[in-house]
């Protein structure tokens, strides 16, 4: 599904809604006040700064990033269950083009830390755009609605929360993946129905546990988000998730052989 002009401009009005899902609590506190404002505004940036800035692919280094090396990684390609009101949500998870972000969705759901979770932000109209979840602070049903979208996992090893760069590989042959910078060169995994991303913050380093579904194309958040799967079976039920609906469990089905945890 094509979102068309002038439903593009709307769409990129709500693109910051990606960034309100972000997962630093420190950045988020101050967001939390104008979440309107905030989003379009950040839209406005993000979309500026991908269409006139030349980026320079090239790999950079894991060891630049800090933590990089610790990062769980997926070599090669999972299947991951998603289960919701009792459906089945079958995710293709791509460790060959996203080795950092499938890695740490597949940890993630070996840990279970998604079961239990909410979908904090589904985005339905004017166009059909995300359904949004992942925050571990929705496992608790008391935790304030409004709050949803600032957390991310803390990682019980270092007590801090978990974060991965942003990973993307360009379309063609050879491209090496690019780390940490937003892209304007065609993503190899791109924003089509069904697709798989991590949400973040304006910090292009900044995702940790949330991650959404595009219910459309979303061409115009290729190479500023960073997709690692699509849905291969069940986006019947996707399109069907309502804000609030929780995650009944997920589950690895193939692949998990392909998961090499950090140093």
């Amino acid at each position: 599904m094509q979102l068309k002009f002038p439903q593009f401009l709307v769409a990129l009005l709500i693109v910051g809604a990606l960034m309100l899902g972000g997962c630093s609590t420190e950045q988020n506190a101050s967001r939390a006040t104008s979440p309107t404002a905030t989003a379009t505004s950040k839209a406005t940036e993000t979309s500026s700064k991908t269409t006139t800035e030349t980026t320079s692919v090239s790999e950079i280094s894991s060891e630049s990033i800090p933590g990089m090396k610790d990062l769980p990684r997926l070599e090669g390609k999972a299947t991951v269950v998603m289960t919701v009101k009792g459906s089945p949500i079958t995710i293709e998870v791509d460790g060959t083009n996203a080795p950092y972000t499938a890695g740490n969705f597949v940890d993630l759901v070996q840990k279970k830390v998604y079961d239990g979770l909410v979908f904090h932000r589904v985005v339905r109209e004017p166009q059909p755009f995300v359904v949004q979840g992942g925050d571990p602070q929705g496992k608790d049903p008391q935790f304030p609605e409004n709050r949803l979208g600032t957390g991310g996992y803390i990682d019980p090893k270092t007590g801090t929360e978990r974060r991965i760069p942003l990973e993307i590989k360009p379309k063609g042959d050879n491209e090496a993946i690019v780390y940490g910078k937003v892209i304007t060169k065609q993503p190899l995994l791109q924003h089509k129905q069904g697709a798989l991303a991590m949400a973040r913050s304006q910090m292009p380093d900044s995702a940790s546990s949330q991650f959404y579904f595009a219910l459309a194309d979303l061409g115009f958040l290729d190479g500023q988000y960073a997709v690692f799967g699509n849905v291969t079976q069940g986006f019947d039920v996707v399109s069907k998730i309502q804000q609030g609906d929780r995650i009944d469990s997920a589950k690895v089905t193939q692949g998990a052989e392909n998961l090499k945890t950090g140093q």
